[in-house]
């Protein structure tokens, strides 16, 4: 779903752009409608980029209020991180952060983090 979105606000910035360089190579003078029109699409892209990116971060943020929510959570040591299989194993529903996901930046994570409803 990440990923369709992602490429859904890709498609729309690459218009945008086009349409940029459109509005530019073009004459006010001799070709004002054709602007006027590249100007009234731009604005509408603009405002769909917003959208998009809008809703993209209130799914985030659904997302990391209900990790924050988990009544244990804690930095993962660097000798689990080297066996997460052996710890997801032994720990039932651990979900695992990385500070340098779009999620971690999020919640501003500095070590990767594990979260679970019961103590780990």
């Amino acid at each position: 779903m990440k990923e369709i979105e992602k490429t859904q606000i890709k498609l729309l910035s690459d218009r945008l752009d086009l349409i940029r360089h459109q509005m530019a190579s073009l004459q006010l003078s001799t070709q004002a409608e054709k602007y006027a029109e590249l100007e009234k699409e731009k604005a509408t892209l603009e405002a769909e980029i917003a959208h998009q990116k809008e809703k993209r971060s209130k799914k985030l943020s659904k997302e990391a209020q209900k990790l924050m929510d988990m009544p244990f959570k804690r930095a993962i040591t660097k000798k689990e991180q080297a066996d997460l299989g052996k710890l997801k194993k032994s720990v039932r529903g651990l979900i695992i952060v990385h500070p340098m996901t779009a999620l971690g930046r999020e919640m501003e994570l500095d070590d990767m983090t594990g979260f679970s409803k019961t103590d780990f």
